[in-house]
């Protein structure tokens, strides 16, 4: 079939990257979202669907919004038989989504109709699911309504944070999204609407969701932090300066909540139940270091407490 990818960030590269290496799929354009400034030298950059398209001679378009009469010209000359769609970052209107004779098809990264919306993988970690995935399913008006082609399950691991799980997620479901594409095309597959019992939302993550609240349990906080990493980080503030932390190991002993407790063995800080330890800071303008060095380094008193 002629393809149009949409999508934008780095998970959606796998999914690309096999469309145009696929023998029965031809991408004859890419759409993704325009150029941002980006980086601690605030260069302008490319997106990284837009690179890889660039490094294939395959035409890109950035419309800012994919409502824009040239882009729908553009799409519309292009005459795709499909549009496939990971993590394109923008709403698509119908005239866009008639386009197409097969429709868009997304690949998504939950098992819907679990986790509709922007941050699918962050929810999952944070909701403590033991089981996720990723679904194919035609794009409608709705947000992430349409009927299913298809899903992969992929475990939650204890260790994952939300990028080491979109890592593994962003592999399984290129072949699933191309393997639906193929089934598309021969006409094999079969819609399956989603169901009303079990519908979940996670909208995107902002920074304030990052903030360690230390009066929580240690289980939930080890899961915020994980889901909230490696974007957009955790942090908490000691000392009025703000930290961003790595994931941290739960421990069996108990500390006052808040306090931190500086030991050979490691940075240890108490919560609502047993207290953590942590394995990487990063403080303002410097890069991750292990722990114990941001602890000598700052001359924590004894007593310091988190804000």
């Amino acid at each position: 079939m002629r393809l149009v990818f949409a999508g934008t960030p780095e998970p959606a590269v796998p999914s690309l990257r096999r469309l145009i290496e696929s023998e029965r799929h031809e991408v004859v354009g890419v759409v993704t979202r325009p150029d941002a400034v980006a980086g601690r030298g605030r260069k302008v950059t490319r997106s990284p669907i837009g690179l890889l398209a660039d490094e294939y001679g395959i035409p890109v378009f950035t419309p800012r919004k994919p409502s824009e009469p040239e882009f729908i010209e553009q799409l519309t000359e292009l005459a795709p038989d499909c549009c496939p769609v990971v993590a394109y970052g923008a709403l698509l209107p119908e005239r866009v989504l008639a386009i197409p004779r097969h429709g868009w098809i997304n690949l998504h990264f939950s098992l819907l109709p679990a986790w509709r919306g922007a941050a699918p993988v962050q929810a999952a970690i944070l909701a403590g699911d033991e089981i996720t995935g990723a679904s194919t399913f035609l794009i409608e008006k709705g947000l992430d309504t349409g009927p299913v082609f298809g899903t992969v399950t992929e475990k939650v691991r204890v260790t994952d944070t939300s990028g080491i799980l979109l890592e593994r997620l962003a592999e399984s479901g290129a072949h699933l999204l191309e393997s639906t594409l193929d089934g598309v095309e021969a006409g094999a597959l079969q819609l399956v609407p989603q169901s009303a019992d079990g519908v979940s939302y996670a909208p995107k993550v902002e920074v304030e969701a990052g903030r360690v609240r230390w009066d929580e349990p240690a289980l939930a906080i080890n899961r915020r932090i994980r889901a909230v990493t490696p974007n957009p980080g955790a942090w908490t503030e000691v000392d009025g300066k703000r930290i961003k932390l790595g994931p941290v190991e739960m421990v069996e002993e108990t500390l006052p909540v808040r306090e931190i407790e500086v030991r050979k063995s490691g940075v240890f800080i108490g919560t609502a139940t047993t207290a953590v330890r942590l394995t990487e800071v990063q403080p303002q303008g410097k890069r991750m270091m292990p722990a114990l060095d941001w602890a000598r380094g700052a001359r924590l008193q004894p007593g310091a407490v988190t804000e």
